[in-house]
């Protein structure tokens, strides 16, 4: 089967590569689509932690190169021994949870259940087991996750991104009536957006995005305003909005520019919550944070929210998420149309489906 495979940095390839068979307890999945992320450019860019490299992984065993793609969806044609055939049948439609961890007894955040902050997480499609950029996948029943009639495909790719501004807003403890900055309108931005739109239909959002076509995207799927970083001061523009300052900020973008306007614009105690993977570290501004007592976390990945976001697409929670899907292509074109593109059309872009078996 044809797969893209990770071999480092700038160097992604499209082979063929055995089939999978499924293993007990496994079921082997024909994929239909797997969404771009942003991680995934970042590691062909430069080293990101989590993406495989000649050091077998701690969980998956793996080296590169391992197949690439975490945001996917499909459908099962297999089961492997010892599935339960009454829950899994060839022929329905899933979604993979692609988060992994040690899961040893004697890890503290996996022995509590928060498999996300495991000093070892890593994530199908980026340390190894398969991934989203093939043909198939042989995937362990714990990490699958039925998608309800009515639910597209295509939109099920989006569930992994949904599932992290889901996670995002959950641990920022954002209640409506809440006023919010979101710093980045790339896709993981504008699904934070979806989702605080979903929970307050009159919150005030601002979004404050550099890209032309992406401050239209945030108009058209629910801010208040928008804000073009380049022309303008972050937090006196939003002070013009909501003087006292805003309750959450989310910065979705991870560089030094979004964290200091996020901080800047806060109200006192509110939250500052980090969703971007960072290429450098930052400066902080710790008086800043002493004197407005202002609260600082950030997110990995999600824990055990897919079926909660699932089950809110399916009640029709977060429409138009196929409007965010700017392009589709064939897994052949994954690097040239995939991943160039990104890098050349950054502004135009938000997110692009591959399809293994054709567009």
């Amino acid at each position: 089967m044809k797969a893209a495979r990770f071999y480092g940095v700038g160097d992604v390839r499209v082979e063929d590569i055995p089939e999978p068979v499924p293993k007990e307890g496994q079921v082997k999945v024909k994929i239909a689509w797997n969404g771009i992320c942003g991680s995934d450019l970042h590691a062909y860019l430069t080293t990101v932690p989590i993406y495989a490299t000649e050091v077998p992984n701690v969980v998956t065993g793996e080296t590169v190169p391992v197949t690439l793609g975490h945001e996917f969806s499909g459908s099962i044609v297999e089961l492997g021994p010892g599935v339960d055939s009454n829950k899994w049948t060839p022929g329905q439609n899933v979604v993979i949870e692609p988060i992994i961890s040690c899961r040893r007894p004697d890890c503290f955040p996996c022995a509590e259940g928060t498999h996300n902050v495991c000093p070892h997480v890593s994530f199908i499609g980026c340390s190894g087991w398969g991934g989203g950029l093939a043909e198939y996948i042989a995937v362990d029943v714990l990490y699958v996750h039925l998608l309800p009639q009515g639910i597209p495909l295509e939109i099920g790719a989006c569930v992994e991104p949904l599932s992290i501004a889901y996670h995002s807003v959950k641990r920022s403890n954002f209640k409506p009536g809440q006023s919010v900055l979101i710093a980045g309108a790339g896709p993981i931005g504008l699904f934070l957006l979806k989702v605080v739109r979903s929970l307050d239909p009159t919150a005030t959002i601002l979004v404050s995005e550099p890209a032309s076509i992406r401050r239209q995207f945030a108009l058209e799927h629910g801010a208040t305003h928008v804000f073009d970083p380049l022309k303008e001061q972050i937090p006196q523009a939003v002070r013009q909005i909501v003087p006292a300052g805003v309750h959450v900020a989310f910065d979705a973008a991870g560089v030094q520019a979004t964290l200091d306007s996020c901080l800047f614009s806060l109200r006192p105690r509110g939250t500052y919550l980090n969703v971007a993977i960072w290429e450098t570290n930052a400066t902080v501004n710790v008086n800043l944070i002493l004197s407005r007592e202002l609260n600082v976390t950030g997110i990995v990945g999600y824990d055990h929210i897919h079926e909660e976001v699932i089950k809110l697409l399916a009640e029709g929670k977060f429409p138009n998420i196929e409007k965010l899907i700017t392009r589709k292509i064939k897994l052949d074109d994954v690097v040239e149309d995939g991943l160039k593109r990104l890098i050349r059309e950054k502004d135009q872009q938000v997110k692009i489906l591959v399809s293994p078996t054709g567009v």
